[in-house]
C-alpha cells in the first residue's frame, strides 16, 4: 500500500486534521458563547467526540505512520481530549476536576504552540487553544460564566484558523504576509 500522497495533490491527513481540529473549535467556541439562540457547548458534544474525537485520533495514528511526529502527537492528544470531554459532558464529574482535565490538557495545547512547526500561523492555533482551555479550567475552578463565554471566543477563533490553514494548504491561499502556500504545506499544523 503507498502511503504517499499522488504528485501535484495538496490533501492530506494533516489537512484533513487539520480541518476537523478547525471545526470541533468552531462549534465548541460558538456554543460557549451563547451567540446562536439556544445553541450551547453541550450541543457540540457528538461533533467532539466522533469528528474531534475519533476522527481526529486515527488521523493522528496515520500521521506517526507517515513519520510526521508532531501531527501525530497534536492529532492524537487533541482525538483523546475531545473524545473525554464528550464522554464527560454530562456532568459526571466535579467542577474541579474539570478544571484539572482542562489544565492538563491545556499543557498539551502549550507543548504544541512552542513547537509548532508551522511558524506564528501554526503556533497561532495552538496557542489560541491554550488560552481558551485555561481561560475555561479557571472558570471551572471558579465557577464563572463570563470567562467560558470568552474561552468560546477564543475557541471559535482558534478554530477559524485552523480551517483557514487547510483551506490555504488545499486551495494555496498565503498563510503569511507575502507569502503564498504553493507547495501544499498544512499551514496549521
Amino acid at each position: 500500500m503507498d502511503n504517499g500522497v499522488s504528485a501535484g495533490s495538496t490533501a492530506s491527513t494533516s489537512t484533513l486534521g487539520n480541518i476537523a481540529l478547525g471545526l470541533t473549535l468552531l462549534a465548541f467556541g460558538i456554543g460557549h458563547t451563547g451567540i446562536v439562540s439556544g445553541v450551547t457547548a453541550a450541543d457540540s458534544v457528538s461533533l467532539a467526540m466522533y469528528v474531534g474525537g475519533l476522527a481526529l485520533f486515527v488521523l493522528g495514528l496515520l500521521e506517526f505512520r507517515a513519520g510526521n511526529g508532531f501531527n501525530g502527537t497534536a492529532f492524537a492528544g487533541l482525538g483523546a481530549f475531545w473524545f473525554t470531554w464528550a464522554s464527560g459532558a454530562d456532568g459526571k464529574v466535579s467542577a474541579h476536576a474539570a478544571g484539572l482535565f482542562l489544565v492538563l490538557f491545556a499543557l498539551l495545547a502549550l507543548t504544541l504552540t512552542v513547537s509548532a512547526a508551522g511558524g506564528l500561523f501554526g503556533q497561532g492555533v495552538y496557542a489560541l487553544l491554550t488560552l481558551s482551555l485555561v481561560l475555561l479550567a479557571i472558570g471551572a475552578f471558579a465557577g464563572g460564566d463570563g470567562l467560558g463565554k470568552a474561552a468560546g471566543w477564543v475557541a471559535a477563533l482558534s478554530g477559524l484558523l485552523a480551517w483557514y490553514g487547510a483551506t490555504a494548504a488545499l486551495a494555496h491561499w498565503p498563510t503569511a504576509l507575502g507569502k503564498a502556500s504553493g507547495s501544499g504545506a498544512v499551514a496549521a499544523g
